[in-house]
């Protein structure tokens, strides 16, 4: 500690998938990490999360994502050389390399030689009328509410949105015992997992492609939705309103990646549709344009745990070999990390994504 300030090789922002796979791969190789997670618990989206993975082992195929998060939690707790600070929020990243952390009612001051921001994503929301009525809320707070504090949000539930979230949750909310009316999409077809759809539907959940919600109805919270079929450029078509009678309109409607963090700390950032808006500029080894500032997961571009994991990785040996630890197998150990998120990022799911990364590439060279 100098002069008050801690000094520390990485400082990893954020506890979820990416950040722990982070600290994990930096603390391997005998680097030193503080990991600063703002909520009370690790494991971020993970632990609430009650469906199995799809994948291999490496990436926990078979297992329920709340279980992989004990593990990854447990395993850092455990590891020599992570020290592990929860409610503790990173309040910014100064032109000294100094972090502020707010940490015990106080602020703390972390000066480390290299940092990952892998602080996640923020739900979006969508204007409608009535959108302020209690009983509007987004899929992932109805996911809080229903596996981590056992509380249902109501008892019929209209799913606004067609990705994997959407499709997820409200085979979630149907698990829990509530009714799902119908999922209704804006997209002329689900973006998400159709083995996520097949569930919903075999469980008899109409999906409505081409459909948006137009207005939220009720006396002093929700009682239904009207709900309107869209043209081909996704505007409402007059004379296709219906209504949804429903005490939970839950949106599902995608994440903005966190990266106030990264902008604040002078890194470029690059907006990519493909990658859920804007994203710091990176390489292949998830370096940003500014020095000793690392991204990944959902702040990197929102995509899937898997990726985020993987990319956790990649960030926490590209800081560990940058430092000079690890020797010759933190480098292999990285290259091997990159081949299998190449490999992850196979597929025709992940087309969008790719394209994505071709133009975020393309940044990386103006930078």
């Amino acid at each position: 500690m100098t002069g008050g300030v801690r000094e520390c090789d990485v400082l990893v922002i954020g506890g979820g998938p990416a950040g722990l796979c982070a600290a994990l791969a930096a603390a391997s190789c005998g680097v030193g990490v503080i990991m600063a997670e703002r909520d009370g618990h690790l494991g971020g989206q993970l632990a609430k999360q009650t469906h199995k993975f799809f994948g291999s082992a490496r990436q926990f195929g078979g297992e329920r994502g709340f279980l992989i998060a004990q593990r990854l939690a447990a395993e850092a707790e455990n590891a020599a050389g992570i020290e592990i600070l929860t409610e503790t929020p990173v309040l910014g990243i100064y032109e000294d390399g100094v972090a502020t952390l707010l940490h015990r009612g106080g602020h703390m001051k972390v000066r480390p030689r290299k940092i990952v921001a892998a602080c996640g994503a923020a739900e979006n929301f969508l204007a409608f009328e009535g959108n302020d009525l209690p009983g509007v809320c987004s899929a992932g707070a109805a996911e809080t509410l229903i596996n981590a504090q056992g509380v249902l949000p109501g008892r019929r539930a209209l799913m606004v949105g067609g990705g994997n979230v959407g499709l997820m949750v409200a085979y979630q909310l149907l698990q829990a015992g509530m009714e799902v009316p119908a999922l209704i999409n804006h997209a002329p077809q689900i973006d998400g997992y159709w083995v996520h759809a097949a569930k919903i539907r075999r469980s008899g959940v109409p999906i409505l492609n081409s459909t948006t919600i137009k207005s939220a109805y009720g006396n002093g919270q929700v009682e239904g939705a009207i709900i309107c079929e869209v043209d081909e450029n996704r505007q409402p078509l007059p004379g296709t309103e219906r209504r949804v009678e429903c005490d939970l309109i839950c949106l599902a409607v995608g994440l903005s990646p966190l990266n106030g963090l990264c902008q604040q700390a002078g890194a470029a950032l690059a907006y990519i549709p493909e990658l859920s808006g804007h994203v710091p500029v990176t390489d292949e080894y998830l370096r940003t344009s500014q020095e000793g500032l690392y991204a990944a997961g959902d702040a990197a571009g929102v995509e899937e745990a898997a990726t985020a994991m993987e990319e956790g990785k990649i960030a926490g040996l590209s800081a560990a070999v940058a430092l000079g630890y690890g020797g010759t197998a933190a480098q292999e150990a990285l290259t091997e990390a990159a081949a299998e998120l190449k490999r992850l990022r196979e597929g025709p799911m992940s087309e969008r994504i790719r394209r994505g990364l071709a133009v975020l590439r393309s940044e990386v060279i103006k930078c």
